[in-house]
């Protein structure tokens, strides 16, 4: 199944702590429907010494957060929208927002 979100795209969160916040994605959960934001729910993580980290102490990370709570930014309002997925006539899938302009192909067409 499609999502309207992919890595590297870039996000902004519509509820929670972080509502406002802009973001890119890092990863995608599709069987937890979860995603990961570079700087948003950062949370504190203690961590023991060791050679990669010799004063241990605590970290900041990010954690997972529901894909419901993102919207897509669209490239031209910089603000985020809903998508929906257009398949043009050569069969090629895209996702476009309601106001018309594209923001990345889904599946090329097939030959």
């Amino acid at each position: 199944m499609a999502r309207h979100i992919k890595k590297g795209d870039q996000v902004e969160v519509i509820s929670g702590d972080q509502k406002g916040v802009v973001g890119r994605v890092m990863r995608v959960m599709p069987d937890k429907q979860r995603v990961l934001v570079e700087g948003v729910n950062l949370a504190h993580k203690h961590v023991r010494p060791s050679q990669q980290n010799p004063q241990g102490g605590r970290i900041r990370i990010e954690r997972p957060i529901h894909i419901s709570n993102l919207l897509p930014v669209n490239p031209k309002s910089n603000k985020g929208s809903r998508v929906r997925f257009v398949t043009d006539d050569k069969g090629v899938k895209k996702r476009q927002t309601l106001d018309g302009s594209e923001i990345g192909i889904v599946r090329k067409a097939k030959r």
